[in-house]
C-alpha cells in the first residue's frame, strides 16, 4: 500500500469517534421517533433539523481535518456536511412547512447525502476495510429518499416511522464502521510498537 493511501486510512481511523458520534446521533433520533410516534409536525421539524445540523457539522469537521492532512477525498465529505446543515437550516427557517414540503426536503437530503456517501466509499475502496458499510448506508439513504418521494401523501405518523427506522439502521451502520476503524487503528499501533 503506498504512503498516501496509508495516511488516508490512518486519518480516517484517527477520526473514528466522529463517525461513531454521527451513528449514535442517528440511533437516538430514530429511537425518539418510535418512543413518541405521535410527534407533531413541529416536533418532527425540530428533531430532523437538529439531527441534520449535527450530522452536517460533524462531516464538515472531518472534511477540514482531512484537508489539513492533505488528503484528496475531503471535498465529498465537506459537500455532504454542507447539504446536511442546509437541510437543517431550511427546516428551522420555515417551521410551518406542510408535511409534503418537509417530506421533499428530507427526501432530497437523503438522496444527496447518500450519493456523497457512495462517492466517498468508492474513493476509499481498497484503502479501508469496511467501506462496504458506507456504500450500504449510502444506498439506504437514497432508497429512503426515493421511497419518500414516491409516496408523498403518506401520513405524518408513517413519515415519522420511516425516518425513524432509517435513522436507526443508518446510525448502526456508522457505529459498526467506526469501531472497525478503531480496531484497525489499534492493530496498526500494536504492529508499530512491536516493530520499535
Amino acid at each position: 500500500m503506498d504512503t498516501r493511501m496509508e495516511i488516508e486510512r490512518s486519518s480516517l481511523a484517527a477520526n473514528w469517534w466522529a463517525i461513531a458520534l454521527r451513528g449514535v446521533a442517528g440511533i437516538l433520533f430514530g429511537v425518539l421517533t418510535f418512543v413518541v410516534p405521535g410527534l407533531t409536525l413541529a416536533a418532527l421539524v425540530l428533531l430532523f433539523g437538529s439531527y441534520a445540523i449535527v450530522d452536517g457539522v460533524l462531516n464538515i469537521v472531518a472534511a477540514l481535518r482531512r484537508r489539513r492532512a492533505g488528503e484528496p477525498p475531503w471535498w465529498a465529505l465537506l459537500l455532504e456536511g454542507v447539504v446536511s446543515v442546509a437541510a437543517g437550516v431550511v427546516t428551522f427557517a420555515w417551521p410551518g412547512l406542510t408535511t409534503v414540503v418537509l417530506l421533499y426536503v428530507i427526501a432530497g437530503w437523503a438522496i444527496i447525502t447518500g450519493a456523497f456517501e457512495m462517492a466517498a466509499a468508492v474513493r476509499l475502496r481498497q484503502r479501508v476495510e469496511g467501506e462496504g458499510w458506507l456504500v450500504f448506508s449510502g444506498i439506504l439513504s437514497i432508497a429512503l429518499g426515493v421511497l419518500l418521494m414516491a409516496a408523498p401523501a403518506t401520513g405524518a405518523l408513517a413519515l415519522v416511522l420511516w425516518i425513524g427506522a432509517y435513522a436507526i439502521v443508518f446510525g448502526a451502520l456508522l457505529v459498526v464502521l467506526a469501531f472497525r476503524l478503531r480496531r484497525w487503528q489499534a492493530e496498526e499501533r500494536a504492529t508499530m510498537a512491536r516493530a520499535a
